[in-house]
């Protein structure tokens, strides 16, 4: 693998078994390409995650511009959510 940088890393016993047996048994070659999937997975939750909060942040941004609530306070949108719960979970809804 060209352009390879080492690097230690710690690890508790019990991960460390973990990567053990997963070479072991033969799932993956090394220690390294179990360090290299755990990285590429999580470097694809964190994508995901800041996509989810850009997503957010979008339809934050989108209630506040759709102007003032039709609700006057908490329980009275609360009221409105159990009124539709209750109308969807009647038979012939």
């Amino acid at each position: 693998m060209p352009n390879v940088e080492k690097v230690s890393i710690a690890l508790t016993p019990e991960m460390a078994a973990v990567v053990r047996q997963a070479v072991e048994s033969g799932d993956y070659a090394s220690n390294s390409e179990i360090v290299r999937e755990a990285l590429r997975d999580w470097k694809l939750k964190r994508a995901l995650q800041q996509q989810e909060v850009e997503e957010l942040r979008r339809l934050w941004q989108e209630g506040l511009h759709s102007g003032p609530s039709r609700f006057a306070d908490v329980a009275d949108l609360k009221a409105e959510a159990r009124r539709r719960l209750e109308a969807q979970s009647q038979p012939g809804a």
